[in-house]
């Protein structure tokens, strides 16, 4: 086997032309399977670790209709007072926060931003509200019960939002309203997070002229209870109390889990459809290697002859060749190894550079040694119909042949 190996090596250094463009399909193939697969890992890590934070044991009521960011509003259907009380009242709920995303705008030193405003709910829910989403301050406080129009911003007012980083005590106009900051927050580590402001949902209302409104509701279930049948419940206390047909309801109930599942099958399919393009590389790399080792074949015709002239079965040239073959996507793997992870490194830190740390490319040595072990069997498979025509010539004829 080892004797086969080098055999195949000293190949490739003999035609190193013919070996790199032979490559060429198989190590871009690669690459790209290699740098979708690093960069899917590290997304799907990262989203793991936000739903982990925000617990397993959440559930969300939202208005039906076609999903959005936080403060664009694509439906009608609104949630309400009434169905916060509901929500709050229903078995298996320990605690519940109704929540406000809006767009509003933004003056300070004389220039305008337009962002994503959070209105975090008064009373007993703030406190599940700032645990969920990790609010914490760098500087200065977080809003207090009673505050009126005080503002939290998110880490980049403190850099280049405005022409002046905002530091604490100044003053911000919302919607032409002055508002004090009183706190920076912590970085969420994206740009569109670290861009809201946050004031208290009271302001809000009053602000946005919303007199009974929630754009979600959040509640928390004890360990003790299944999120997934509290969910249930409140679907149907909600239903009964909007008078709303099931299947055709104006809200939404989910919980943290059911969120991941469908974050996990949209990367899913969006990462099969990416690899199926990438795919298309890989089939050429392996007709590649089967010309090549066609060529081989032919070129190699008297060597052939003698190796069976002293002794040499058919399935040692089926073997050598087919080990020649592997062994050139093997080496067009390693190359697409290290490539893939090249620019999946390149594209972590390119988006870092924007201010986004989400995407990290996770680089596994399980992924390396299954990729490794792809790349020499896909070129084994390739060399297949070359090595059984190699091994079926006639030691007579092949030593004759010129």
């Amino acid at each position: 086997m080892s004797e086969m190996f080098k055999l195949g090596i000293n190949m490739i250094k003999r035609r190193k032309l013919r070996s790199l463009l032979t490559m060429l399909g198989i190590f871009i193939g690669i690459a790209a399977i290699v740098s979708l697969i690093s960069l899917g890992q590290g997304l799907e890590k990262e989203v793991e670790e936000q739903f982990a934070s925000l617990g397993t044991d959440k559930i969300f009521v939202e208005p039906a209709g076609t999903f959005a960011a936080p403060g664009a509003q694509l439906t009608t259907a609104k949630l309400t007072d009434k169905d916060l009380d509901i929500v709050d009242s229903t078995q298996g709920v320990e605690a519940v926060a109704g929540m406000l995303f809006r767009s509003v705008k933004l003056e300070f030193d004389e220039q305008v931003r337009f962002t994503t405003a959070f209105g975090l709910p008064t009373g007993e829910g703030r406190k599940l509200a700032e645990d969920s989403f990790s609010l914490e301050v760098t500087e200065g406080s977080l809003l207090r019960q009673g505050d009126g129009k005080k503002l939290l911003v998110g880490s980049l007012y403190t850099e280049d939002l405005f022409d002046k980083p905002v530091k604490l005590r100044d003053k911000m106009l919302v919607n032409d309203e002055k508002f004090r900051v009183v706190g920076i927050l912590q970085s969420w580590g994206n740009s569109a997070d670290d861009a809201t402001v946050t004031m208290p949902a009271d302001t809000m209302r009053d602000l946005l002229n919303l007199s009974d409104e929630w754009d979600m509701i959040m509640a928390k279930v004890p360990a003790s209870e299944e999120p997934g049948e509290v969910a249930r419940k409140i679907e149907g206390k909600l239903r009964n109390s909007r008078g709303e047909e099931e299947g055709k309801e104006t809200f939404r109930v989910s919980t943290t889990e059911e969120y991941f599942d469908t974050f996990q099958g949209v990367l899913d399919i969006i990462t099969v459809f990416l690899l199926g393009i990438a795919s298309i590389s890989l089939i050429v790399g392996g007709v590649g290697i089967a010309n090549t080792m066609f060529t081989a074949v032919l070129e190699r015709t008297q060597e052939i002859g003698v190796m069976k002239a002293i002794g040499a079965r058919n399935k040692d040239i089926v073997l050598l060749f087919l080990f020649e073959s592997g062994t050139l996507g093997l080496v067009g793997g390693a190359i697409g190894v290290i490539l893939g992870y090249g620019i999946a490194k390149g594209v972590e830190i390119g988006i870092a550079a924007t201010g986004n740390s989400f995407l990290q490319a996770d680089i596994s040595l399980g992924l390396t040694l299954g990729v490794l072990a792809f790349s020499f069997v896909f070129g084994a498979v390739a060399g297949v119909v070359p090595a059984i025509q190699a091994s079926k010539l006639s030691p007579t004829e092949a030593l004759r042949y010129e």
